[in-house]
């Protein structure tokens, strides 16, 4: 007897750093998003979309000294061999969006955009190749008005979402301020070279390594815990001095952080315009009533080492996590932003002032769960029309029908499972209400209805108080059949679901 032929089958597999994104998720972030919209909207933001393809060029992103796109994005040749890239951003295809109608957007151009962006980086617990942004930006205007309704909408997002005052802070700072110590570094003594993006780079680690680590990476370098070396910028102490001075300045006054800011910049002109630039943005806040309580300056806030020229801001969640080795930690910034003056220069030739800030929505998402505001069924139909014989299925699809156009969401059983396995399938979906009918219900004129989630709490330990509630409210009943759409609809008022 001959052998059977092997069969060759594909493995599924999936691409390193992408996920599949299930029912719940996806409502959770719809939802999310929503929400999110509204408060853009409500300070006269509007909708753009950009394709999730553009040239590379365009995207400002070569190796330097190559005419191959830099390793971190996803970047391929098409038929006339120019370098096509996925965005790895939403700024960017804005900037080029900008520079191709500028003369006919009214300025300043006011949008908000929402979509996947992608990375070549290295994969890890929450973090992917493939993840969500929700950006709002301001083009066309120098006014820090601009830059403090990004403040401000941080906050009213954030709120809006059910986060607390005192479970976040927005942090403001000015790059033009951290240019202005970085003068005054470079009057006392030598400075290396890079030193400059170096110094921001150490700043930056505040938060990971503490003062006495920004000290030792300022200077010969610094030894963690783990043993490994990282050499230092090779400041002098005096120009090391000039640092931790800068970073040690805080107080609960934003007015008293400008004034201890614009001590520190001494008279670097840079430096002086960008305090004045936080004084403006201060008077913005406090003239709308944006507090301490909500917005804070904070000098150690670097962001973007590169890329911003101006006011830099991003919001914290200050409540406590546990993370995956079971320290206690801070959950961290979910939104963050600035002022890029010089990305639509690049195509036009002329300074295009633009400001904005962008939601990593995946890691808010994750937040909100942690918070407990995130409840969301997995289910787009709260009522189940199930069917106990075959000859009835055109009176099952003519409930179905009545269900929908009264405005309740239904679905009609399309499987070949039993009563039992048909409610199983209703649990295991998320639904609220059964429809049941059989040839008896037929011949009185009558229709079952099924109250799926009293079912469940029927089945749990109840105090006396719940159960007389219980016992008043049957799991399963009859109604006569004219009745039917107030029947459900009453069912499904108690759980505020359609």
């Amino acid at each position: 007897m001959a052998k059977a032929q092997k069969t060759d089958r594909t493995i599924p597999r999936r691409l390193k750093g992408f996920r599949d994104i299930t029912a719940a998720d996806v409502f959770a972030r719809d939802r999310m998003i929503a929400k999110i919209r509204e408060v853009y909207e409500r300070y006269g933001f509007v909708p753009l979309e950009t394709p999730a393809l553009e040239y590379v060029d365009v995207l400002g992103k070569y190796l330097p000294e190559a005419d191959r796109p830099d390793g971190g994005i996803y970047a391929f040749q098409d038929e006339d061999n120019e370098w096509i890239a996925l965005r790895y951003d939403l700024t960017a295809p804005l900037s080029r969006f900008v520079a191709m109608n500028l003369q006919d957007l009214p300025l300043p151009f006011r949008r908000y955009q929402v979509g996947p962006v992608y990375r070549v980086e290295k994969p890890g617990p929450d973090r992917f190749r493939e993840f969500y942004q929700f950006d709002f930006d301001s083009v066309g205007t120098a006014s820090m008005l601009a830059d403090a309704e990004c403040c401000m909408v941080m906050c009213d997002t954030l709120e809006a979402l059910g986060i607390n005052r005192g479970d976040y802070i927005v942090r403001v700072n000015d790059r033009k301020v951290l240019s202005g110590v970085l003068e005054n570094v470079a009057r006392r003594g030598e400075v290396p070279p890079q030193a400059s993006l170096n110094i921001l780079r150490s700043i930056d680690k505040l938060d990971r390594v503490g003062l006495d680590g920004v000290k030792g990476l300022l200077g010969l370098g610094r030894r963690d815990e783990s043993g490994d070396f990282t050499p230092g910028v090779g400041l002098a102490p005096p120009q090391i001095d000039i640092v931790l001075h800068y970073l040690g300045i805080k107080a609960e006054s934003r007015t008293v952080v400008c004034d201890d800011l614009e001590r520190v910049v001494g008279d670097s002109q840079v430096g002086l315009e960008g305090v004045e630039e936080l004084r403006r943005i201060d008077e913005a806040l406090g003239g709308a009533g944006f507090d301490e309580d909500r917005v804070v300056i904070d000098p150690t806030v670097v962001r973007g080492l590169t890329y911003y020229t101006g006011p830099v801001f991003e919001a914290v969640l200050t409540f406590d996590i546990m993370d995956d080795k079971g320290v206690r930690r801070q959950f961290g910034s979910v939104f963050g932003g600035g002022r890029y003056d010089d990305l639509v220069e690049r195509f036009t030739g002329q300074k295009i002032p633009a400001t904005g800030s962008s939601i990593g929505v995946d890691r808010l998402l994750a937040a909100l769960r942690v918070l407990g505001k995130i409840n969301i069924d997995a289910t787009t139909a709260a009522v189940l029309v199930t069917r106990l014989d075959r000859n009835l299925t055109a009176e099952y699809q003519k409930i179905a029908a009545e269900l929908r156009s009264a405005g309740m969401n239904t679905e009609l059983y399309v499987g070949k499972q039993g009563i039992g396995k048909q409610f199983k399938y209703a649990s295991a979906t998320g639904k609220t209400v059964a429809i049941v009918m059989g040839s008896d219900e037929i011949n009185k004129g009558e229709v079952s209805i099924k109250d799926l989630r009293l079912g469940e709490e029927l089945s749990k330990e109840v105090g006396p108080d719940r159960k007389k509630w219980l016992e008043e409210q049957p799991a399963q009943f009859s109604i006569s059949r004219s009745k039917l759409v107030e029947a459900v609809n009453k069912v499904l008022g108690r759980y505020a679901t359609r």
